[in-house]
């Protein structure tokens, strides 16, 4: 008799574990696909309703004060490129025939370490300030450097590579008729090549929908990062960080916030550039940026603080850090508990999910070949582009805490 008990309650405990297991693959199956949804699509949506619920009660955002389009106050044009000789003379004549009041825009073109002709070329336009030294240190020490020289109110920063449209200085400085905007984030933009290669499709959409956001997030309170392709702020607000900032457009946006102004995002100034040549060349720019996405964390922790940061948090955490930190993880956890819960018999629902899941993945293979044979099959990139951005977030932080990461740019090739 005791030997049935003894049985009895063994097969109830191993039943118990066997159903604990299940529970906790379960959940972390459903965590993850949440995350997941919530950090590329739910995030997005919610922005969207919360928005159009304040327009509808006509609750507007006290920091969308009104734009006048008659403030066109001095402001200066930073630059700074290094070896871009086949490119300068563009970006110059771009840059000098914005369309701003005479007297009222300067230029500043930094070209620090560049080893071609770059400097010379600018010398040659007496109109832009040139700012050179042999040592090459970054363009977080290029860009302290020559905001020693400003004397404008407002700055632009804007890539070398990167072309304006003509009103895209008259779009930026009107915000700051609030005196609460410290900063005013420009768009990006994707040229697309005939070739239309997986790069140029997947950076491109990413682009148009990362877009999307910021005009939300704008719209809800500020936008929580600037791309360095066009980013202004007030010249006074800027903050001189170490040498070995990664991305110092980052960083310097949101110490804006930290500082209570908010930043604007502008759609109507906007900057274009040409996809990498391939993906090979855009992991080079990518995995950089995910290195300093993790130094930016932990410089800027204090945007944790929900209580000091209360919005802010909110859209820096949906935002930036979940894609940066929990998202790649939650791809691999959730293919895997979704295998062994299809193991386990555990419903239709599961053996649909995980062919779901086995066809994205696949996709994204098809995407990788098509991608290195050059074949425009714009359907297989999307998961592809996906799948990359997430591997070089990990590359990315491995380089991060084996300290490997530069300051430096690699140039990828366009």
């Amino acid at each position: 008799m005791g030997i049935n008990l003894c049985g009895f309650a063994y097969i109830e405990s191993s039943k118990l574990a066997a159903c604990q297991h299940r529970m906790m693959l379960s959940f972390l199956f459903f965590f993850s696909l949440f995350l997941l949804f919530y950090s590329y699509i739910g995030y997005g949506i919610l922005l969207y309703l919360i928005v159009r619920t304040r327009e509808f009660f006509h609750v507007k955002n006290k920091y969308n004060g009104e734009q006048h389009t008659l403030f066109e106050p001095e402001i200066t044009l930073i630059v700074a490129a290094y070896n871009e000789s086949g490119f300068i003379q563009q970006k110059i004549r771009n840059s000098l025939e914005l369309s701003y009041p005479a007297g009222r825009l300067r230029w500043i073109f930094v070209t620090d370490g560049s080893t071609d002709d770059t400097p010379e070329i600018v010398s040659r336009y007496s109109q832009i300030t040139l700012v050179h030294q042999p040592a090459r240190k970054g363009k977080n020490d290029a860009l302290n450097r020559a905001m020693h020289l400003v004397n404008t109110p407002y700055v632009i920063f804007s890539d070398a590579n990167t072309l304006l449209n003509q009103e895209a200085v008259k779009e930026i400085v009107k915000h700051y008729a609030d005196s609460r905007v410290g900063g005013v984030a420009g768009e990006k933009k994707i040229l697309k090549s005939k070739e239309d290669l997986a790069v140029a499709s997947g950076e491109g959409l990413y682009w148009e929908y990362e877009s999307l956001l910021k005009k939300l997030d704008s719209s809800l309170y500020s936008v929580v990062g600037a791309a360095g392709e066009l980013f202004s702020m007030k010249a006074s607000l800027y903050q001189e960080n170490a040498d070995n900032i990664i991305i110092e457009d980052f960083v310097q946006s949101l110490q804006i916030c930290q500082k209570g102004y908010v930043v604007r995002y502008e759609p109507n100034a906007y900057a274009m550039e040409s996809a990498s040549i391939s993906m090979k060349e855009e992991q080079k720019r990518k995995i950089r940026i995910a290195a300093g996405a993790f130094q930016a964390m932990q410089k800027l922790k204090s945007l944790f603080n929900v209580v000091k940061y209360p919005i802010l948090s909110f859209q820096y955490i949906s935002h930036r850090i979940l894609r940066w930190t929990l998202c790649p993880l939650c791809l691999i956890i959730c293919y895997i508990t979704n295998t062994l819960l299809v193991i386990d018999h555990k419903g239709r629902f599961y053996g649909v999910f995980f062919w779901l899941q086995t066809v994205f993945y696949a996709m994204a293979l098809i995407g990788w070949i098509f991608a290195g044979r050059r074949v425009k099959m714009k359907v297989f990139f999307i998961p592809y582009y996906l799948l990359f951005m997430n591997l070089s977030v990990i590359l990315g932080f491995y380089r991060y805490i084996r300290k490997r990461q530069t300051v430096m740019w690699e140039k990828a090739e366009r």
